[in-house]
């Protein structure tokens, strides 16, 4: 292999030349019509370009792929620390019923005011964060949860905050869940690059 080669090879390695583009999952309209299906009670409403969480306990998932290795962003915000959420990653198809998600996926929490092991940016009821770097109520939050294996590599506005070594399946979907009327919380910019 000669040097020239190399370098340009090594540059786009460095560059992330080899993932996919950032796919985005939403694009602002009725989330059925765009992919997403419902399980459980409750729902999510469209306010402009946020989704807002009602009822519950249910799940919004993206329904035309599967996820292997990936990051996904997405941004969201709270009217009060104890409202309640999570982010699912990795559950096989859940059908009607919430709970497959819960118990065949991780759920990486959005609650401040919650236990140890299930506050935000705990992958819930397994591994509580090293740290809650959310902004004010009102403000929106950035997310990033990163999958390569068995690797969970949870951000929180720019701050590693979990490290998990998980042990399910490597391959599922990706939900949002509304956990009750109690707590409405916002969803925007949601988008999964494949690594």
């Amino acid at each position: 292999m000669n040097l020239t080669y190399r370098f340009v090879l090594l540059a786009a390695l460095a560059l992330g030349a080899c993932h996919s583009p950032a796919q985005t999952l939403w694009n602002g309209g009725d989330p059925l019509k765009e992919g997403w299906s419902m399980a459980g009670p409750g729902s999510f409403i469209v306010e402009g370009n946020e989704l807002r969480t009602t009822g519950g306990m249910g799940l919004l998932w993206y329904t035309r792929e599967e996820f292997g290795d990936f990051r996904l962003d997405l941004q969201w915000k709270v009217q009060d620390p104890a409202n309640n959420s999570g982010v699912f990653v990795r559950f096989p198809d859940p059908g009607v019923d919430p709970w497959v998600a819960v118990n065949g996926g991780y759920e990486l929490q959005i609650c401040d005011e919650d236990g140890e092991k299930t506050k935000t940016g705990s992958v819930y009821s397994f591994q509580g964060p090293t740290a809650v770097p959310t902004r004010p109520t009102g403000e929106w939050n950035d997310y990033s949860i990163e999958v390569v294996g068995q690797q969970y590599t949870v951000t929180i506005n720019g701050q590693v905050v979990n490290r998990f070594q998980g042990e399910r399946a490597l391959r599922g979907y990706i939900g949002l869940q509304n956990h009750d009327d109690g707590s409405p919380v916002r969803f925007r910019n949601i988008r999964v690059t494949q690594l």
